[in-house]
């Protein structure tokens, strides 16, 4: 029987692609209509090229651009990636959503601010107030790197030079990043070593399925809990800071998600992307109407009193140049040079910066950092941003307690919750990591083969997955009771 939590305060304190050979092909060029068209109604995304698992097509606004998978790797039109051939399921697949159980009524009332309000309740009639009542000059600009996917030899390097010990906010603190993690190819000796730094650990899934968004309650459960689990016991982050969860490829999963977050104690969600708008949404939460539209179409349809929504704003600049996009590395860039790529954004920055200072996140998957003209303009755009005295490169969680009781910029250099301490829970990572081979065959594919799982512990009998978070190899060992 499931139970239903209560509002709770903020938990203080407390990001992909799946890469390790997983890596985003070069951007060849732009297909012309007769040689393929962008699906119909379809989301901004990667999509199979009909003539060969090698190549696959990047839609932006119904634009398609003709990508390359690496040499040796192949594209799988489920996971929608480059991986290795005996794995990768060609496309084009026919995809047909299950149909909604979910009535599609939006049973949430409208924000009613006389009724909601800090620290355990924000709203506003369109997203866009600052909280506390501050003017933009007294509210801090916050910079949210998040990232998402594995962590492991393809991206680690890249994540160092960003969070290099130079890059500093103003109290003197190293700025930091969220990440949200899924786990097939996953180091989780690297991101035990991530949470040491104090960077924050988020959930996204542990296979990033296909059509999760149409699945019940227990599905989201194994999932969710089950990488939550995974990322305790193998990179030893314990289960109170591991706070906020992101769906995979940003399609809420309707009510189910939500009923899992409130359940098991999650105080955030990141998953909602915002269609492009003159005006930035700050985060919000579940107590009422979300106050835009629903890009997925698979928003949750009731009132989650007390869980945070921190939605994706449509990164773009006034001409639509590069599109628009919720992930950064989906807008089209690539021919730009590292100055125009850092212009391109400091102009999206400036629409927050200038106007209600909302949180400026920027999401990423790992194929931004692999094209040099993309990672150049990002790092000389966060060194002109820090220089800034009234912005700040904090994580997601820090910036959820600091709306539940905004602070004036003023004040912040000795504001405790950003302070450079780090928390209690964090358990350094060893020296020596074990390495070990597991043989891994994922349910729908009749194919086993070797996953290598880098942890500081013991190694496992089996590879862990749904069910198994722990990798005893008994199959459906986990069971997971709600906490609230």
């Amino acid at each position: 029987m499931k139970c239903t939590s209560s509002r709770r305060p903020l938990l203080v304190a407390a990001i992909a692609l799946i890469t390790t050979a997983i890596v985003t092909g070069e951007r060849i060029r732009r297909a012309t209509e007769s040689e393929y068209t962008c699906p119909e109604g379809g989301d901004n995304g990667n999509y199979a090229d009909p003539a060969t698992c090698r190549r696959f097509y990047q839609c932006v606004d119904n634009f398609p651009y003709l990508n390359r998978c690496p040499s040796g790797l192949y594209f799988d039109d489920i996971k929608k990636l480059c991986t290795f051939k005996n794995e990768a399921r060609c496309g084009p697949i026919a995809s047909t959503p299950a149909p909604s159980t979910e009535p599609l009524i939006d049973r949430a009332n409208k924000c009613d601010t006389s009724a909601c309000s800090l620290p355990y309740c924000f709203c506003s009639k369109d997203g866009t107030r600052i909280p506390g009542g501050l003017e933009p000059s007294q509210t801090p600009q916050m910079i949210l790197l998040t990232f998402d996917g594995a962590v492991n030899l393809n991206n680690i390097e890249h994540y160092k030079r960003i969070f290099s010990s130079e890059r500093k906010n103003s109290n003197g603190c190293a700025i930091k990043g969220t990440f949200f993690i899924s786990h097939e190819y996953s180091n989780y000796h690297m991101i035990q070593e991530l949470a040491s730094q104090s960077h924050e650990i988020a959930t996204e899934t542990i296979s990033l399925q296909n059509d999760l968004e149409n699945k019940g309650y227990e599905e989201w459960v194994g999932e969710m809990i089950g990488q939550r689990e995974i990322l305790r016991h193998f990179a030893n982050v314990s289960r109170s800071d591991i706070v906020g969860m992101r769906a995979p490829f940003l399609k809420p999963g309707r009510n189910a998600q939500y009923e899992v977050l409130e359940d098991f104690g999650y105080i955030y969600d990141s998953s909602i992307s915002v269609p492009p708008s003159k005006i930035p949404i700050w985060p919000y939460t579940l107590d009422y109407k979300i106050p835009h539209d629903c890009k997925a179409g698979t928003c949750p349809t009731k009132s989650f009193p007390g869980i945070w929504e921190v939605p994706l704003n449509a990164h773009y600049i006034e001409t639509y140049e590069g599109g628009h996009c919720p992930y950064l590395d989906q807008c089209v860039l690539h021919h730009h040079d590292p100055d125009e790529v850092f212009e391109w954004l400091k102009e999206d920055f400036n629409r927050y910066y200038n106007q209600n200072r909302a949180p400026y996140m920027m999401p990423f998957h790992t194929n931004w950092f692999q094209i040099k003209e993309l990672e150049g303009g990002f790092h000389k755009f966060i060194d002109w941003a820090i220089s800034l005295p009234d912005v700040w490169v904090v994580t997601t969680t820090q910036a959820l307690v600091w709306m539940t009781d905004p602070k004036p910029v003023k004040d912040l250099n000795t504001y405790e919750p950003w302070r450079c301490e780090k928390p209690a829970s964090v358990v350094a990572p060893c020296n020596l990591p074990n390495k070990c081979p597991l043989r891994f065959r994922a349910p729908d594919v009749n194919v086993t083969s070797t996953r290598y799982l880098t942890t500081c512990r013991e190694c496992p009998n089996k590879y862990p997955w749904i069910g198994d978070s722990e990798g005893t190899g008994i199959a459906g060992r986990d069971v997971y009771n709600p906490e609230n």
